[in-house]
């Protein structure tokens, strides 16, 4: 009887680790998935955490799939799909015992990821030291290195700005002006403002805890977190891209996190190799 195949377990399900997630499903490793139990992802038309509210969700035709534990994974990932356990500490790596483990929570620090978690492990961005805490850290900082592979030492530290997109950067994200609760509002149309919307600086898009939040530039609103989540005050809760013909693109993998997936494929490949370990 072939021994079946081992688990590649991914932290986190952001969309930035959908594009992580996706590359490993498609390139035909087993993939499983942990989530916090309220993730506030922005980017949620490309974001798998999504799951996590819905039960499912898809993004580029890769479905996830909110499972109960380790039996259930295992029947949805035979089915073709991602399964996503509800386990913020990763306490399923007992039962799973993955050959890999790979943190994309990319909280810029480490939130309890370590090497006897898996025979691999690799960690996305700034908060992980290869060869100590990982084997491996991927670099998620845009420019020259994205997606560079590190054996050794750490990514670029981080720098609290967002990345430079058609120039703009900390113009970009906009963040709570109160605690409260996300209200979405109608554009002068009558229209709902969500996700895929084309805005103009200083327009209303939402509103928290009866604060209007406004439009910090014109472009695509290209993340907003969902309605009715508990922010407080200062959280990042939408992203505004100057691009406008981003519009078409809301719902699919960045291209930094095609970038970081390819970096981590090109990680757990090179470190199955050395180690002798099987993954695929």
């Amino acid at each position: 009887m072939q021994e079946q195949q081992p688990w590649v377990l991914v932290r986190g399900a952001g969309d930035l680790a959908t594009g992580v997630i996706v590359r490993l499903h498609r390139c035909g490793f087993r993939v499983a998935v942990t989530e916090c139990a309220n993730p506030s992802a922005i980017r949620r038309r490309a974001a798998l955490c999504e799951a996590v509210w819905q039960g499912q969700a898809e993004v580029e035709g890769v479905t996830c799939r909110s499972v109960a534990d380790a039996d259930e994974a295992a029947h949805v990932s035979q089915a073709g799909e991602v399964p996503l356990l509800v386990d913020e500490c990763a306490a399923c790596v007992s039962v799973l015992r993955p050959a890999a483990v790979v943190d994309a929570i990319l909280a810029k620090r480490n939130l309890g990821t370590s090497r006897e978690m898996a025979p691999i492990t690799v960690g996305l961005g700034p908060g992980f030291t290869a060869g100590e805490d990982v084997d491996a850290v991927v670099e998620t900082m845009r420019g020259h290195h994205l997606g560079r592979v590190i054996l050794q030492g750490a990514a670029i530290p981080n720098t609290g700005v967002p990345g430079v997109i058609a120039g703009y950067a900390a113009e970009r994200v906009i963040h709570a002006p109160a605690s409260g609760e996300m209200v979405f509002v109608q554009d002068e149309n009558g229209q709902t403002i969500d996700i895929g919307a084309l805005v103009r600086k200083g327009q209303e898009i939402a509103r928290v805890g009866g604060v209007p939040v406004l439009a910090t530039i014109d472009g695509v609103l290209r993340g907003l977190i969902r309605a009715g989540y508990p922010v407080t005050e200062g959280l990042k809760i939408a992203d505004i891209d100057p691009r406008p013909e981003q519009v078409a693109y809301c719902d699919t993998v960045s291209d930094k996190a095609r970038a970081i997936g390819g970096g981590v494929v090109e990680a757990l490949l090179q470190l199955a190799r050395e180690k002798g370990i099987r993954l695929l």
